[in-house]
């Protein structure tokens, strides 16, 4: 076991340290509350979603992301408010976190709401050395033979602009770079960990082909220490109940998604990616989610063109 959590945590070290440290999530599209903090309320409704994926399932010690989102407009949909929680286990290391959200949301015209949104939190992460091995004692520490935790607050901003039928949002996250840890190894080597800010650029458009059948692209782009990738979706939304969607991941590769309205108030959503080349030795990877929308006393339009 030892052996494939160096393997995965050497992997990964280029995505998450060097690059993307925040958790990849397919369905961002479908609550992107957990990309950014001024979507809070951007449903019209209070909403409540869960998620959990599963990545590179071929791997012990493979990233695995929980996160639960509430939020809602009050004050006649002028204020957004939310509360996001999130736990990223990755082999040694386990980081949960919670933020409260607010957005403040301007009506622009008729069709267009633009929201300015913060989000103020803790993370919690924890380390447990334990669980690597080395290719020599010399490049051991003591510090590296316990658990270590380590706690930081952190903030995240972002703007989102909507419509019924359009979406674009920017968002950064780890505003301050906070340091987590830094340690020296018996060598004298200095290593550490400490957060990047991620910029999240987002975009999507439907297009009514008829009353039943709905063309929706969108694109989001990542962008963190000088590096960046993206991601394609190309949507179908079919009967005003289910969203089918393919997309592809910049230097990972494809996946496939899908959402089903059981229910005005009740969706559940799936998504499942393999990667190419090199990626796909890591395994499959599997997201779930699950929605709920609790209506505030004003007519909803959940089921409609747009993504959210």
């Amino acid at each position: 076991m030892k052996k494939n959590y160096i393997l995965i945590f050497c992997f990964a070290y280029t995505l998450l340290c060097k690059s993307q440290q925040d958790p990849q999530y397919n369905l961002y599209q479908f609550n992107q509350m957990v990309i950014n903090p001024a979507y809070a309320g951007a449903r019209d409704v209070l909403a409540v979603v869960g998620s959990v994926r599963n990545q590179w399932t071929g791997f012990d010690g493979a990233p695995r992301t929980s996160c639960l989102s509430v939020h809602g407009p009050v004050l006649n949909k002028h204020i957004g408010l939310g509360l996001t929680m999130v736990n990223d286990r990755m082999g040694p290391r386990n980081m949960f976190a919670v933020y409260g959200n607010f957005a403040y949301i301007a009506k622009l015209s008729s069709k267009f709401k633009l929201s300015l949104g913060l989000n103020a939190g803790y993370n919690r992460f924890q380390f447990d050395f334990n669980k690597l091995s080395f290719k020599s004692s010399e490049s051991s520490s003591a510090y590296l033979n316990q658990i270590q935790t380590y706690n930081k607050l952190d903030m995240n901003t972002g703007l989102y602009l909507r419509s019924n039928s359009f979406f674009m949002g920017l968002s950064l996250t780890h505003l301050f770079n906070p340091d987590i840890y830094s340690l020296k190894d018996t060598a004298g080597q200095s290593f550490g960990y400490r957060l990047r800010t991620h910029k999240f650029f987002t975009i999507g458009k439907s297009f009514k082909i008829t009353d039943n059948f709905i063309f929706a692209p969108t694109m989001m782009i990542r962008f963190v220490n000088g590096q960046g990738n993206g991601d394609l979706n190309l949507n179908f939304f079919l009967f005003k109940k289910l969203w089918l969607g393919v997309f592809n991941r910049g230097g990972y590769g494809p996946g496939f998604l899908m959402q089903y309205y059981i229910t005005n108030g009740f969706r559940v959503a799936y998504s499942y990616d393999t990667g190419a080349n090199d990626a796909r030795r890591l395994g499959a990877s599997h997201e779930v989610m699950i929605g709920f929308d609790f209506s505030t006393g004003t007519k909803s339009k959940v089921i409609s063109p747009r993504f959210l």
